[in-house]
């Protein structure tokens, strides 16, 4: 193949009417790398999955590994695999030790970050666990609870599930389900927060309450609980012969392959990752911001920047803001709104999703006569390869 691959990106988009948010569109746009591997022999195919991949590389080929294996008659219940559970606390301990301290106005943990990544390496339970109960974290965690967060009355949080029983809910999946995924008809929310049933909104608002199960899914690996159904779950079942689905449980929450076979050839690949969840157009980071004061736009922008990070897409994310202006002309009766002739880039630190590879960066720019006010928080994101050779061979 010679096309490159679109790395994806989770775009927001908000209409200001007034001086608040009047209107909400949230689109996910993710890598199509499904397409890539159509057509291709099913077991190249699936040694190239975690290769394509900057985040949760290896939560992406064990999912591929599965659905093969169970779309040739073997199937596995829900286990912990121990490669993916520990790349879910390293994503874990990534948020909560270098993104969520800058976020707060703190500085980041970047020598506890080094070291507790080799303790869950060795299994040092001990030793993570006397930094979880630092003073450093207790400072993020008031901090936490001290900044402007969102209300959550009622969050839908998606159940726990496995490839078996996943099956009575959807039998098969298609390229719809793909891009809006749904539980019983309407948006859910999938990651830490749904994996531990929602417990922490009794204590905590929208933001924090995502935070802080993260934190406790550490500190129930610092106090050795190990349970099925945690980040790190796997699972596989044949939906029919030639057609297997693998289910696990991600840092942001449940990833879904499915694989349908053609011979030894792949003659379809669907895959659902957490992003598609947790940023449904109907999903909750809608609301948070729907009707949100927008005289302020740094106060906006940064609020926006808090509820993007609270959900942690996998893929960098934009922001834009159209304000909405009413013009009466003379002797008319109607108003007309006006889009503003002006475009504003900006760089907001965390906004973007990274990993220790290849970062971009956009700095300020000012565009004029451009009929949009633009907002770009797209700092410090991981980028796929511009063109595909550089990760794809040749079918």
């Amino acid at each position: 193949m010679t096309a490159g691959i679109d790395p994806g990106c989770v775009r927001l988009r908000l209409s200001i009417d007034n001086g608040r948010v009047a209107d909400v569109s949230v689109a996910s746009e993710r890598p199509a790398v499904a397409q890539a591997l159509r057509g291709r022999p099913a077991d190249a195919a699936v040694q190239l999955v975690p290769l394509l991949f900057a985040l949760c590389g290896k939560a992406q080929g064990r999912a591929a590994t599965l659905a093969l294996d169970a779309a040739r008659g073997t199937e596995y219940p829900a286990y912990l695999d121990l490669a993916t559970r520990q790349e879910a606390l390293r994503e874990h301990l990534w948020r909560w030790l270098l993104d969520l301290p800058p976020l707060l106005g703190e500085t980041a943990m970047r020598d506890e970050f080094v070291a507790a990544t080799r303790w869950i390496a060795g299994g040092q339970r001990d030793e993570l666990g006397a930094l979880l109960a630092g003073s450093r974290i207790s400072t993020l965690h008031r901090r936490l609870l001290e900044v402007e967060d969102a209300s959550d009355l009622e969050p839908r949080l998606l159940p726990a599930l496995d490839a078996r029983t996943s099956l009575a809910a959807w039998p098969r999946l298609d390229a719809g389900f793909c891009r809006l995924p749904h539980w019983q008809g309407a948006a859910a929310e999938t990651g830490a927060v749904a994996r531990q049933g929602g417990r922490r909104r009794a204590t905590a608002s929208a933001f924090s309450a995502r935070w802080l199960a993260r934190l406790e899914e550490l500190r129930d690996w610092a106090a050795g609980i190990e349970r099925v159904g945690a980040g790190g779950t796997a699972s596989a079942a044949q939906v029919a012969p030639g057609i297997g689905r693998a289910l696990v449980e991600t840092a942001r929450g449940l990833l879904m392959h499915e694989i349908v076979l053609d011979g030894d050839r792949i003659a379809d690949y669907l895959i659902v990752a957490p992003t598609e969840w947790n940023f449904h157009p109907q999903g909750p980071l809608a609301g948070w911001l729907a009707g949100r004061d927008a005289t302020d736009r740094d106060a906006l922008h940064g609020f926006a920047a808090r509820a993007v990070a609270a959900l942690d897409p996998c893929v960098l994310w934009e922001l834009e803001a159209k304000r909405l202006e009413v013009r009466h002309d003379v002797g008319e009766t109607h108003a007309e709104h006006v889009i503003p002739a002006k475009r504003i880039r900006e760089s907001v630190a965390f906004a973007g999703r990274r990993s220790p590879g290849r970062r971009a960066t956009h700095g300020a720019e000012c565009l004029t006569g451009c009929a949009v006010v633009r907002l770009s928080a797209t700092a410090s994101a991981t980028l796929m390869p511009s063109t595909a050779a550089e990760r794809i061979p040749p079918a």
